[in-house]
C-alpha cells in the first residue's frame, strides 16, 4: 500500500494549465503548498502573476510549448529534469478534439489530435520515469469518451481510450516502485471550450454553432470542484476518478447496456441539452433533415467538435 500523497514542498508538472481544469489545478496545487511547472500551448502569464502574488514562497515555472510537436514535447523533458531531478506529481491534463465522423475528418486532423492526447502524455512520462521516484504520482486525464465512444468522436475518443489503456497498464506496473496512478475521466465540465474545439475540414459550417449551443448548455459542474476532486483522488491514491454524474451515469449504461448504451444516451442527451437551452429567438430555428443523423455530441470534459485547442 503506497502512503497518501503529500504536496508541500514537492514539484508538480502539469500540461494544459492555462485554463479550465487546468488552471484551477494549479491554484489547487499552490494552496497546497507544491512548486510548479506549468506547461501550455497558450501564454501563462496571468496564472503565474496570480500564483506568484498569493504565494510568494513556491518556485512556478511557465513553459509554453505545441504538444503536437514531438520535438518540443521532448524539450519540455529534458528542461524539467535539468532543473527537478526528482518530482513528486506529473498531471497530463493538456488535451485537444476534433468533431466530425471519420469520413469528414482529414487524417492529419485525426493525428494532431492523437499526438496531443495521447502521444504527448506517452513521451512526458516516459521521458520523466527516473524523476518518480517512490512516493511520487501520476494522473493521466483521459474522459468520458475513454469510457464510451459516442458518433462523431473518431479521433477524440481513440486517443482517449489509448490514454487509458496506456495509464491503467503503468498503475499495475509502477506500483511495484511505490508511484501511484490516477486515470481521471472529467463529465461535463462548466468551460468555455464549447466555442474553441476543433471541427473536421469535411464538416458542413451550417451544422457547426447550433451544435456548439445544444452542447454548451451541458457542460454545467464547476472546474474548481473538478480540479479538487482530483487533487483529493491523489491524496488517496484512487486509481479511477469519475467526476460528475455526466460522466457515472453513461459509465454504468455502458457496463449494463454494452450494445445499446449509445442510443440511450443520445436519447438522454438531447433531452438535457433540450432543457437546458434558452429558448430561442422569434425567427423559425433550423432543422435537421428528415433521415439526417444525430450530430456527433461534445466531449462531456468540455472539448466539444469545432474550433481550437483546448484543455479538458
Amino acid at each position: 500500500m503506497i502512503p497518501p500523497y503529500r504536496f508541500a514542498g514537492r514539484t508538480a508538472v502539469l500540461t494544459g494549465a492555462a485554463g479550465g481544469i487546468g488552471e484551477q489545478l494549479t491554484y489547487g496545487l499552490a494552496a497546497r503548498g507544491s512548486h510548479l511547472v506549468l506547461v501550455d500551448v497558450s501564454p501563462l502569464d496571468a496564472v503565474v502573476s496570480r500564483i506568484r502574488a498569493a504565494h510568494p514562497a513556491l518556485t512556478v515555472t511557465p513553459l509554453v510549448a505545441d504538444l503536437a510537436d514531438r520535438s518540443q514535447v521532448l524539450s519540455v523533458a529534458t528542461r524539467v529534469l535539468g532543473t527537478h531531478p526528482t518530482i513528486g506529481l506529473l498531471i497530463n491534463n493538456a488535451g485537444i478534439a476534433l468533431g466530425g465522423r471519420f469520413d469528414q475528418v482529414t487524417t492529419d486532423e485525426f493525428e494532431t489530435v492523437m499526438n496531443v492526447n495521447f502521444r504527448a502524455p506517452m513521451l512526458l512520462t516516459h521521458a520523466l520515469l527516473p524523476a518518480l521516484t517512490r512516493g511520487s504520482h501520476l494522473v493521466n486525464v483521459s474522459s468520458l469518451f475513454g469510457l464510451i465512444a459516442p458518433y462523431g468522436q473518431s479521433a477524440y475518443a481513440a486517443s482517449k481510450f489509448a490514454l487509458r489503456g496506456l495509464s491503467q497498464v503503468l498503475q499495475a506496473e509502477l506500483s511495484e516502485n511505490g508511484v501511484g496512478v490516477t486515470t481521471v475521466h472529467p463529465g461535463g465540465i462548466r468551460t468555455g471550450i464549447a466555442s474553441s474545439a476543433r471541427i473536421g475540414s469535411g464538416v458542413p459550417e451550417a451544422e457547426i454553432e447550433p451544435h456548439q449551443q445544444t452542447f454548451a448548455a451541458l457542460l454545467t459542474y464547476p472546474p474548481e470542484k473538478a480540479a479538487a476532486e482530483i487533487l483529493d483522488a491523489v491524496t488517496r491514491r484512487k486509481a479511477r476518478l469519475l467526476i460528475a454524474s455526466s460522466a457515472k451515469i453513461p459509465d454504468l449504461l455502458a457496463r449494463l447496456a454494452p450494445v445499446a448504451h449509445n442510443r440511450l444516451l443520445t436519447a438522454l442527451t438531447n433531452l438535457t441539452a433540450k432543457r437546458s437551452r434558452p429558448a430561442p429567438p422569434s425567427q423559425p430555428a433550423a432543422t435537421t433533415p428528415a433521415g439526417a443523423p444525430s450530430p456527433p455530441p461534445a466531449s462531456p470534459t468540455g472539448t466539444p467538435r469545432p474550433g481550437g485547442p483546448a484543455s479538458p
